[in-house]
């Protein structure tokens, strides 16, 4: 099913309309995407419900910032897998967005540990160095969402870090979160998992980072289900929040999005959650429905099924007006609850 693709005229009208495009793999994509009022086969588009403004008028909805959520089924082919990426983040790069996410393990997803510790690499390694080339090429800032990192302590522990790496637009690594909470659960159906089998626990969190599209607190996948670090994160000045993530099957269905949305309304940020989909081999598979929230909660964009990838536009004066008319986070009573979620120092 198709949809007419528009410029954003409601803004005449007083309304914040946010608009998602859901885009099929890249070999699918017509150039002539961005041209407004052209009619294209194989895409299907998101529309938020429309908010009133209450305020003054935000920018011009094609002046917003845009940002590109990359959906891929990655398997244990290193090369393959980067393929799939680049792929993806050059489609990001001609549609105009300023920043591409990549989900959990976007490097490889291996059948066993001691394939995990086998294709690990150090940041130092070739697999990032092609990434800071892809960013330089296309002059685009990168979140790769979980890199399968040997840290400095690898001689003694033989184990790795769920390592989340900011490049910018010139390809220098300005930011890297180390998961802290590692998925080491039962689930019926969806198989054991023990990430810490071959994975340390991060030892900190990072303070949000200035990007094109706004502040960006770093958190993996099972972080999402502990909001003191998201608060965390938002008392640091966090304006978006990312949960790159490779969720299961049966934990997908049940949990993902309405964990997203929690995390966007009760941080009033903006969430972006690139995640694995498909069968990556005979021992995984994973949910797929990346996805925009903003901060009223509302899906503003998301990922088909397969690869592929999502866009959206980012309103951060939508997101400041938010926060005057609802100003949760003056009304806290720390003195009854304490202060759930420390700022960052």
């Amino acid at each position: 099913m198709a949809f007419e693709l528009r410029k954003y005229l409601s803004e005449e009208k007083g309304f914040n309309l946010m608009l998602g495009f859901i885009i099929r793999p890249p070999h699918q994509l017509l150039s002539l995407l961005s041209c407004p009022g052209l009619r294209i086969p194989r895409f299907s588009v998101l529309c938020a419900p429309p908010r009133l403004r209450t305020m003054a008028a935000s920018s011009s909805f094609s002046e917003l910032p845009l940002v590109a959520v990359c959906q891929v089924t990655s398997t244990p082919d290193k090369e393959q897998n980067f393929k799939t990426c680049a792929e993806l983040i050059r489609e990001a790069a001609r549609l105009g967005a300023c920043l591409a996410f990549l989900p959990e393990a976007f490097d490889f997803i291996a059948r066993d540990p001691e394939e995990t510790r086998r294709l690990s690499e150090p940041l130092s390694g070739n697999l990032l160095e092609e990434y800071t080339q892809l960013a330089r090429e296309c002059g685009l800032w990168l979140s790769l969402g979980g890199f399968h990192e040997r840290g400095q302590d690898w001689e003694q522990t033989q184990k790795i870090y769920n390592c989340h790496v900011i490049l910018n637009n010139m390809g220098s690594v300005v930011a890297t979160y180390r998961k802290t909470h590692l998925c080491d659960v039962e689930i019926p159906g969806q198989g054991p998992m023990r990430e810490s089998n071959s994975t340390i626990p991060g030892p900190s969190l990072e303070s949000p980072i200035s990007t094109p599209a706004g502040k960006i607190g770093l958190a993996i996948c099972y972080d999402m289900r502990f909001p003191e670090l998201s608060l965390a994160l938002v008392q640091a000045g966090a304006e978006i929040l990312t949960y790159p993530s490779a969720f299961g099957s049966v934990t997908g269905p049940a949990h993902w999005e309405v964990l997203l949305r929690a995390r966007a309304i009760e941080t009033q940020c903006y969430v972006v959650a690139a995640a694995q989909c498909g069968r990556h081999h005979e021992k995984r598979a994973s949910y797929g429905h990346s996805m925009v929230v903003d901060p009223w909660g509302t899906v503003v964009a998301r990922c088909s099924e397969g690869p592929g990838l999502c866009l959206a536009r980012i309103d951060l004066n939508y997101l400041q007006q938010l926060r005057k008319q609802l100003p949760v986070f003056q009304h806290r009573r720390p003195d009854l609850y304490g202060n759930l979620g420390h700022p960052l120092s």
